[in-house]
């Protein structure tokens, strides 16, 4: 067909057409004419390119096998989002050493928590600046090296100012890797196999926490002999060792792919720093989600920190317990892992699923999950006092449905965000959720338990009268000797007290929940819309408003179909 002139965008008015159908030439073109998405408006036309069945074959998201290419990139990427979380949670399973050899209060213990978070909240949107204008891969090679550095060198700090300095350290290093990351996977994959790829990347936050509880306390109690009270210091230490496995593997196999690559939008360019803020910050659904996930963050970073040392409490003031406290560590690691290995899975696969037949159906797989932990999280903090056993029974159950939203959240972040944006996002999502969840929520849970101390009446107090021996006259010994009465206290006694402290201030968790859960529901309501706007801009069926003029008219060149391209792009 010969190429035609659009004289009006209201109106269509096509020239030089054949009278004989058999005088028409073939048409080679690869041009479509489509209806503007804008229904209520008047019908305008707007050329999009339409792809041919090789080029669409030639996309990683559509192949119906992974090339080596990726799969190298996944388990890269999958093994250091793993000791990512080893690192971050082995200090959790070896707490109670740490608190003994640095005589830290309950608020101390928190606080190195809470202030890695602080740090590592402060530098995700620089690294997420970085990551949408330079290479990810040097980016997270320099980050992976500091971390790992900051951890072996902390592990030998003498007091427990140096210690918490260099956990701060470690989280300038995390912070480069998790908000580039998913992004990588992002422009592998689309669809459900983006889904897919972003579950088993996001198994390594349970299985990794796990693993961070297990190694941390079975490296201690293995060198506890030879080492005695500093047996610890080794636990530190094994993460730092894979690390620099990690770091060798990025440099040497790891290919970054072009931004937007799976999904067609090599056009898009990268803007402002301020365009991206605005971008985000009225796109509805990152906002929803964003306080959602911060309520996860919240929960699942109190429950982290605090779940073994409140169950070891729990243990000890048993009259005949059912566990062992030195198998805690380890038995919450296990449970850690195994929901993970359910619940992450789980919620990629309900929300696959759902929205095939329910666009909107993400959000609200993630708020149900919320939902039914919270009963579950209530029962096992109850629980813990009464029968070890089961409580681990109850939180099991209680991760399953809290991991449901883990790959859920990223996925969502993606697929409402265009690709020259996606790491910013991913590091103001991590920013509030951090500053306003997880940064807080160790320490804050460990001051709210020390102010209840004073309001817990002691448990198995006992009194002992202790009276002199009786001389040969009793009547001078009363009038002469007061009777020494005294009250002791066993050590159950504080134990319990700091039990029910933490008891209480860990029910604020099932509260957060809720209030997750009612935000994914609203984010289930703008969820659709916002993703095909993504989709339509990274397709250039649309335009950003910012960028281009609302009067434009279409003429034909030499080279029409190259110049209908160049429109969309510009």
């Amino acid at each position: 067909m010969p190429p035609y002139n659009i004289q009006k965008r209201d109106s269509l008015k096509l020239q030089n057409i054949a009278d004989m159908e058999g005088d028409l030439r073939n048409n080679l073109s690869r041009q479509e004419l489509i209806r503007h998405p804008d229904e209520g408006s008047d019908p305008n036309v707007v050329v999009v390119p339409r792809r041919d069945s090789s080029e669409d074959d030639a996309r990683p998201a559509e192949s119906p096998r992974l090339t080596r290419t990726q799969k190298t990139t996944v388990a890269i990427l999958c093994f250091v989002n793993l000791i990512n979380y080893m690192d971050r949670f082995t200090v959790a399973g070896i707490l109670s050493d740490i608190t003994k050899t640095f005589d830290m209060t309950e608020s101390q213990s928190g606080l190195l928590q809470t202030a890695f978070v602080l740090v590592y909240m402060i530098m995700a949107p620089v690294f997420g600046y970085l990551g949408d204008r330079f290479s990810r891969k040097y980016l997270m090679a320099v980050g992976i090296f500091f971390w790992c550095l900051a951890t072996l060198v902390g592990s030998f700090m003498p007091n427990y100012l140096l210690f918490l300095l260099f956990r701060c350290f470690v989280g300038v290093g995390e912070a480069s890797y998790s908000t580039i990351a998913p992004t990588i996977i992002s422009d592998l994959f689309v669809k459900d196999l983006r889904s897919k790829m972003l579950a088993v990347f996001y198994f390594a936050i349970p299985v990794g926490s796990g693993l961070g509880y297990i190694i941390g306390a079975e490296v201690t109690n293995l060198l506890s002999d030879s080492h005695g009270s500093e047996a610890w210091r080794w636990g530190l230490r094994v993460t730092p060792v894979m690390g620099f496995l990690a770091l060798f593997l990025i440099l040497c196999f790891l290919q970054e792919p072009p931004r937007g690559e799976s999904e067609g939008g090599q056009h898009l360019q990268s803007t402002s720093f301020l365009e991206d803020l605005g971008y985000l910050f009225t796109n509805k659904s990152f906002i929803l989600s964003t306080l959602a996930f911060t309520c996860v963050t919240f929960v699942a970073g109190a429950l982290a920190w605090w779940g073994p040392y409140f169950t070891e409490l729990g243990v000890k003031i048993q009259e005949d317990p059912n566990a062992k406290e030195d198998d805690v560590a380890f038995v919450f690691g296990a449970i850690a892992m195994t929901a993970g290995l359910i619940g992450v899975p789980l919620g990629s696969f309900s929300g696959q699923k759902l929205r095939v037949r329910f666009p909107f159906a993400d959000p609200l797989v993630c708020g149900v999950g919320l939902l039914i932990s919270v009963p579950l999280i209530i029962g096992a903090m109850v629980l813990a006092e009464l029968n070890t056993i089961v409580s681990y029974v109850v939180v099991f159950f209680g991760q399953i449905f809290l991991n449901l939203n883990w790959a859920v959240v990223s996925d969502i972040v993606l697929y409402i965000v265009i690709p020259t944006r996606r790491s910013s996002a991913e590091a103001f999502q991590i920013l509030f959720s951090h500053a306003l969840g997880d940064a807080g929520s160790p320490y804050l849970i460990g001051v709210v338990a020390e102010s209840l101390h004073p309001y817990i009446t002691p448990r198995n107090t006992t009194t002992n009268t202790t009276m002199e021996p009786l001389s040969t006259t009793t009547l001078d010994y009363f009038n002469s000797t007061e009777a020494t009465i005294t009250t002791t206290a066993k050590p159950e006694v504080d134990d319990y007290v700091k039990f029910k402290a933490l008891q209480y201030s860990m029910f604020l968790c099932a509260i957060i929940n809720i209030f997750g859960a009612l935000f994914f529901f609203l984010n289930s309501c703008f969820i659709q819309k916002d993703k095909e706007k993504c989709d339509q801009i990274i397709a250039g069926a649309v335009e950003d408003r910012e960028s281009t003029s609302s009067n434009r008219s279409l003429s034909t060149p030499e080279d029409p179909e190259a110049e209908q391209t160049q429109n969309l792009i510009t």
